[in-house]
Order: C-alpha cells, then sequence, then structure tokens
C-alpha cells in the first residue's frame, strides 16, 4: 500500500455552477484539510457533494449544504474533513457567486 500527501484542489476560484472539483483515479482518497475564502466585501454561499462512481451531484451526496462564508472569512469546513472517496468517487463545488471564493483542499490518495 502507498499512501501520498497531495494537494488535491490546488487554491482556486470556486465556479457559480456545479462542479467536479477532485475525481479519486485508481485510488482511494481521504479529505484532510478543506478551506473556503471569500475574497470579496459581501458574504456568498457555498456547497459541496460527495460523489460516488458512476453518481452524479445532489440531495443524497450533499455534504455541505449552502453554507454562507463571510466577507473576508475562511472556513475550514469541517463536514468535509475526514471523509473518503473510493476510486472514481468526487468532489463537486457549487459557489452561490462567481469569482467570490478561493477553495483549496489537502489529502491522502492511497493505492495497493
Amino acid at each position: 500500500m502507498t499512501v501520498t500527501v497531495r494537494n488535491i484542489i490546488p487554491a482556486k476560484v470556486a465556479e457559480a455552477a456545479q462542479t467536479t472539483q477532485y475525481t479519486a483515479s485508481n485510488c482511494k482518497a481521504l479529505i484532510d484539510k478543506f478551506t473556503v475564502t471569500n475574497t470579496t466585501a459581501t458574504a456568498a454561499t457555498f456547497a459541496a457533494n460527495l460523489v460516488p462512481y458512476g453518481g452524479t451531484a445532489g440531495d443524497a451526496n450533499l455534504v455541505l449544504k449552502t453554507r454562507t462564508i463571510a466577507a473576508g472569512e475562511t472556513y475550514c469546513c469541517p463536514e468535509l474533513v475526514g471523509h473518503a472517496l473510493e476510486s472514481g468517487g468526487f468532489i463537486s463545488t457549487l459557489a452561490g457567486t462567481a469569482s467570490a471564493l478561493t477553495i483549496c483542499a489537502t489529502g491522502r490518495e492511497i493505492t495497493t
């Protein structure tokens, strides 16, 4: 078994459309840290899904629902930390405001 620590989502602006941010490819992935930073002067909302292989983002896999991130706030997403994705599973996010939120995630990829 090999464990590799990775920046699974390098810092980037979250899209205002449901968007796949990371897919566990030929590995199992564990989320160790996930941050959302509001870089604007107004509040913005954020949502995240942990979607199993073959699935689509929806209520059945919604882990963080419409969390308001205050202006200038960095939120550490305890709802996501510690979750695992099987191979083919993915993280999908949705920002309520375009260009307002920066996301970043670190995790471990485990291969056998």
